[in-house]
Order: structure tokens, then sequence, then C-alpha cells
């Protein structure tokens, strides 16, 4: 069937509110090519439509088997890279609070073929994305997803992101209440509001069922949610603990605790009371600092409070805020009306394993929630309208997708697990591995996003294939760990919450560039995010399987009976676990063991080439390399002192990690350069800020502002409290970074 024809079997099939937008951002595509519109203006318009440029890397979608020719559906070669004109990009699909119908399932795999490659992404917001996206095709894909309810506006943007929840909420034996008609009403009253059109950044929501579970991780997002009950009048009472200021990205940020206790009637004025403050008093001009989690800090949670309240006093009554509460005691779903006939004679091989790991009993007597494992966060169309078909079979419409990338069927009965299994095994997402240490977590990285800097994606492939065969050899509470790795510092795959996670960096080895990763330790899943890890130390990317399996066997040999692994990591301190890494930080010289210097899943060298070699055949290392080694050993001073609850010993080797970055780049064109923190700001800001030189073709000055504002906290003697002390830690990690990011880009424009 033809794109045009389809068109004429949608028209009336979309609602006509979704219809409208979709022409609207039909013909803003007209007018840009026109040059009616300005490219930053247009840039904000599509991406509010979930339409974003990729990084293009001659067709390779990096999953640990190497590269592959990518095609359109007429079988024309994707070429790349180019413009988001010229070259394929990737449309992000909104998914609230992951709920899916069999219908959906079905649209989504239909256009994967269709405009993408066939492949389709579960996101860490239980969004779905689409790769290889020419834009020309973008809307006709938006109206055959519009013709089953699902849209993709405000799926990126300055906007209220995609509302997450717990994909349990309902049949989940320690939740409050279900927390998904909440969760649905939030997601389409502030889809498309005034008071959520004028951010400074992008706004995330979460909702919870518990407290003290992982549930919607809601105590690291703008707002986040926690169902909770009281006692008014002699009955129950339903409301949320509303936590405000979270987030992750470069800088994270723990929530703080807005109310106790926000009625259920309350909930969809006082998320509108929030959005307008932040709309109003939030950073608009330095990206940097435009997040919620900014404000909330330098307001202080007792101020925001305050402006919240004061906001929501001034609204004006709108019935939307109420009209959902009605519905919100009639279950969301259920079980089909009759059973499927089990076509399993008795249980296959590994049904045994895959029970112990991918089956979670309901609170409902008999049913059970199964998960479906997705490599990577990754399902083809065809394994998708397969779930589609067994869903019908088995479950109805009860299908949600996860922040761990996977896919769970609830209301699944205990009679048909044996025959679902086998359905799951048939299409090879059987994986016995559902929350365990091999269900690897993994953001687009290098593959994709042009923000990645080193292959998170190819590392997470090698490193589930080494975990799998070691699967034997851990225990209980090693296979429980959860590793998590972003490609860069933005923390898309979530690493500062993981037991063990990982964010891309690179360093300069002997002339050449080396792909990196920080080893993140001490995050906490559990209790929404109940903290955040910090960075270890840099290891080749090549090593960190290595680094896994070191630090594995540590915590099986060390650990005191039943202790979790952030509190392993906290007694045995982060000196002695970077002893123990120590010799895995190293790399290999070039000729001994090439395969360093290239990343997971790509064969070509990641290189800049080779630097002189010094008359006693020692390789010449510059001084800015010596200031940058010197930083980054103050930096771990930091973070010692950090974790000995130490905020102002903290702080100030964190400011004094900075400084000494600052010095070791301004030093190329200030030789004789000082060590006064004021003669290394002035010559850092001249040399290397108002130049441009240290920024970034996507932070610009994001990093520098981070020294320049400590830079003028230190001065004004702003009291250290722990929370502004690890911030400074975090922010002093970023820029040591940039600065090796600066230092590689200078060094690679000399001539060889």
């Amino acid at each position: 069937m033809t794109q045009a024809t389809w068109r004429g079997v949608l028209d009336g099939a979309v609602p006509e509110d979704m219809a409208r937008e979709i022409e609207t951002f039909e013909e803003q595509i007209a007018r840009k090519r026109r040059g009616e519109i300005d490219d930053a203006v247009f840039a904000e318009m599509r991406l509010r439509r979930g339409v974003y440029g990729q990084r293009y890397d001659n067709g390779k979608r990096n999953d640990g088997s190497g590269a592959r020719e990518l095609r359109y559906p007429s079988g024309e070669l994707m070429k790349g890279p180019g413009t988001v004109w010229d070259a394929p990009g990737m449309q992000r699909i909104k998914i609230p609070f992951g709920g899916l119908t069999t219908a959906q399932m079905d649209v989504l795999a239909d256009v994967a073929d269709e405009y993408s490659d066939g492949i389709l992404h579960v996101t860490t917001r239980q969004d779905f994305q689409l790769h290889f996206v020419h834009i020309d095709d973008t809307p006709d894909l938006m109206r055959r997803l519009a013709a089953v309810g699902v849209t993709t506006r405000e799926a990126c943007g300055n906007v209220v992101r995609n509302v997450t929840a717990c994909p349990l909420a309902g049949v989940c034996r320690t939740e409050s209440f279900d927390v998904t008609p909440y969760a649905r009403a939030t997601a389409a009253f502030l889809l498309g509001h005034p008071d959520g059109q004028e951010f400074g950044r992008k706004f995330k929501i979460a909702f919870s069922g518990c407290q003290h579970e992982a549930c919607g991780l809601a105590r690291m997002h703008d707002i986040g949610a926690v169902a909770t009950t009281c006692i008014v009048d002699g009955g129950i009472e339903r409301g949320f603990q509303l936590y405000v200021g979270g987030g992750l990205g470069a800088v994270p940020h723990q929530a703080k605790l807005l109310s106790e206790f926000v009625p259920e009637r309350e909930l969809l004025s006082v998320c509108q009371a929030i959005c307008r403050v932040f709309s109003r008093l939030g950073e608009k001009k330095n990206r940097a600092r435009a997040r919620l989690k900014f404000l909330v800090a330098k307001l202080g949670v007792d101020e925001f409070r305050r402006l919240v309240h004061a906001e929501r006093r001034q609204l004006a009554q709108d019935p939307r805020w109420t009209d959902y509460v009605e519905r919100v005691h009639e279950a969301v779903d259920g079980p089909l009306d009759v059973a499927a006939s089990s076509t399993s004679n008795g249980q296959q091989d590994g049904f045994s394993e895959w029970r112990a790991t991918n089956v979670i009993p309901q609170r409902q007597s008999g049913y059970v929630v199964a998960v479906a494992s997705l490599p990577l966060g990754d399902a083809t169309s065809r394994q998708l309208r397969e779930l589609a078909a067994m869903a019908r079979r088995f479950t109805g419409d009860t299908v949600r997708t996860t922040v761990d990338q996977n896919i769970v069927f609830r209301w699944v009965r205990d009679t048909d697990l044996a025959a679902f299994y086998a359905d799951l095994t048939a299409i090879g997402l059987s994986s016995a591995d559902a929350g365990t240490i091999v269900d690897v977590t993994a953001c687009p990285g290098t593959d994709t996003c042009k923000l990645g800097i080193a292959s998170s994606r190819g590392l997470a492939g090698a490193l589930r294939h080494r975990l799998a065969t070691r699967a034997a050899e851990c225990d209980e509470a090693v296979g429980s760990l959860r590793i998590k790795i972003s490609g860069c510092f933005n923390s898309c795959g979530q690493h500062h919450a993981a037991d063990i996670g990982f964010w891309g960096v690179s360093r300069k080895v002997n002339g050449r560039v080396v792909p990196h990763f920080q080893v993140v330790l001490g995050g906490q899943w559990a209790n929404n995010a109940g903290a955040y890890g910090l960075a270890v130390c840099a290891v080749p990317s090549k090593n960190v399987p290595a680094v896994v399996d070191r630090l594995t066997e540590a915590y099986m040999r060390d650990r005191h009976r039943a202790e979790p692994f952030a509190a392993y990591t906290q007694r045995v301190g982060k000196g002695a676990i970077r002893s123990l890494l120590d010799d895995l930080a190293k790399v290999p010289d070039y000729d001994d063991d090439p395969r360093y210097y290239s990343d997971w899943g790509d064969a070509r060298e990641f290189t800049i080439g080779d630097m002189g070699v010094g008359e006693c055949a020692g390789q010449v290392v510059s001084p800015v390399d010596f200031g940058l080694q010197a930083s980054e050993r103050e930096l771990f001073g930091a973070q010692d002192r950090l974790e000995r609850d130490d905020a102002i010993g903290a702080g100030a080797l964190a400011y004094r990690a900075m400084i000494l970055a600052a010095r070791a780049l301004a030093r190329t064109n200030v030789p004789d350069l000082g060590e006064e923190a004021h003669d290394v700001i002035a010559a850092f800001r001249t040399h290397f800020h108002d130049t441009a030189v240290f920024h970034d073709p996507f932070a610009k000055g994001k990093f520098a502002n981070y020294l320049f504002r400590i830079h003028e906290e230190v001065a004004g003697d702003v009291p250290l409290t722990g929370d502004l002390a690890r911030q400074r830690v975090e922010e002093a990690q970023l820029f040591i970074e940039a600065a090796h990011a600066c230092n590689l880009r200078m060094t690679s424009e000399q001539p060889r």
C-alpha cells in the first residue's frame, strides 16, 4: 500500500486534534525547505515532535556483531553522513507509563519496517525509538501511530517528556495503590499545556507505587510522585509524596521532598503550579543550568515550596484537575475472560531458570507478570508482531515497556506459563536474565547519538555475552547487581543509579586516542533511586569486562553476609577499590596490543596518530598531560573526602583539581603561569573560554562556566553543604574530562 493510499485510509481514523498537529508539522517542514524558518527555530519544532538528527557511521548499528548495510524498504542504500535533510534520523515515540495495546504493537512493527530499519529500541524512559528515519517520512509515520492513539508530540524538546511509571502498577504486591490512572491523567493534562511550553530545558515526571522498591525511580526526576495513603475523617484517602528537582545528566541531583502528602484531587493542580514556577524563574539563557534541579538548589526547597503554594492559590479552577478521579478506583486492566489453551506438553529446557528470573508473582492469586528480555533494548519488527500475537492469546492489552528496556506481560495465568515460555523461545526472547547482572542497560552511545564518546552498546553486548557465560560462577547477590552504561557524561544509560556504572570518555595514550570508561560505584537502584554513585577511575574500554570480573569476585569474597554492594564499596573505600583496579587502567603500547586502540564492535582504529619518541626510547609526555594527571589526583582526594563526609575538604580539593586542569591548558599560551587561582582563571578565560577553544560542539561553554561559578563561590565564602560539595566534585570531574577532550582536539590539529 502506498503512503498516499495510507493517508487516505487514516484521515478518518486520526483524532482531529492530532491530525491538525501533524499537518502543522508537515507545513513546517515545507516552510523550512523554502528557507522561511530559522534553523534554530525549526530544530525546536521538530524536536517537539520527537524528530532527531542522529550520528551516522556508515550504516553501523553497534550490537556487538559488527557493521551491516542499511537500506530503505525500496532497497535504496541509506547513505551518510549528512544533514537532517539528506541523512536518516531518529524518531522517538511516547508511550505514557509504558502501556501498550496489541493494535499499537502491530502498527509500531509496521512503521519500523516501512520507515526505519526494522528494529525498535525501548529506551530507559519507556519510549520507543526508530533509527534511520527520513524526515520527509515522519508526518505519515505520525499519522499511522495517531490512528492507534500513539503520539510523538513532546517526545523531546524543552517540554514535559514522557511520563513514566512502575510497570507493575496495579498488580504489585507491595504498592499503596495503582498509580496508572494518575500517570495517564498527568500525561494527558500536561501534553501541549500552555504552562509547559516555555521551559529552559526538558522536564521529566515519574510515578511509583512503593516507597522502598525501585518502581518509578521517583527521586531522580523533576517531579517524582510516590503513592501513599492517610486517614481522613475515618476513611483512607489516596495521595502522593511529591519530590521535586531530581535529575541525572552531567551533574546529578537527588530530588527534594516538596510535600509529604498531596491529595489525589490536588495532584494535577500542584504539577501545573510547579511547571509555572519553573517556566517563570528557571534559567533560559544558560542551558547548563536550566533544569529544575538547579532552580530548586538555588532557591532552596523551602522557598520553592512557598512559591508553588502561592502559585497554586492563584490558579483558576480547571475541571480537568479532578475529572479523572472518579475513575481511578476502577481496574486498569485484568485477565482475559477465557484462558489460553496450552500447547506445551511439559516444561522445555531452560524453563525453570527463566521462571526464576523473568517471572514475578502478582498480588492477584493465580497470575504472574512475565518479562520478555530485550538484549540492549532492541526488538525486531517480527518479534514485536509475535509479542502482540502472544498478548492476544495470553493476556490482552496488558503489555508495558520498562525502564530496564524490556517488555512485560501482566495477567499471565500460572497454568499458561509453560506455553508462554515456549512462544518466547520460538522468537528468541526467552533469555533468563531479567533484572540480573546480565541484563545490562545501555544508551545508544556512538552508534547513533551525536554526543556519544564511547560505544556503550558495543560494551554492553560484550558484557552480556561474558556475564552469561559466567552466571553459574556468581552467587545470588552478584547475580542481582545492575550494570548501566552511558556513552558520555549525560547519564542516558542511568549509570549514576547502578551498582556498577560506566560512562564513556577518551584519553590520549602514546599519541593515540583510546576509548575509555569512567567506573562509577555506589549507586542505589532501590528506594526509587535512593543514592547516586561517583566515578572511581577511568579504564580503557577493552578492560571493562575485566573490571566487572574483579569487582564481582572481590564482592563475593569480602562482603559481610548480606551486605549490599553499595554498602560494601562504602566500607572498603574508593582508595582500596582504585588500587584493586589500578593495573587495569593501564594501556599497552600499540605495537603490543592494538585492540585497545579501537572500540567495541568497531574494527577501525580510534587514533590521532603518533607523537615523537624521546632519546631514551621513552614516550614524550607533554606538560598538559602531566597537569591533567595532577588534577585527577586532586579529584580523587576530593572523592575520598566526600566519602568520609568531609564536605569542606571535598569542595576545596575539587576546586583545586579544576584550577590545576585549567592551568595545564593555559600554560600552552602562558608558559610561566603561576598557581594563583586568580591568574589561572584570567589566563584560561582569555585563551580558552573567550576564544571558544575549550568549547566542544555540543556542550559549548558549559564546563568552563562550572569553573567560573565555583571560583566565585570560593571567593564569596559560600558555605559548603554535603549536597553542594558533591555537586562540586561531579562538576570538577566533567571539567577535567572536558580539559582532556580539549587537549585531544589541540594535539590532533597539530601537524604530524
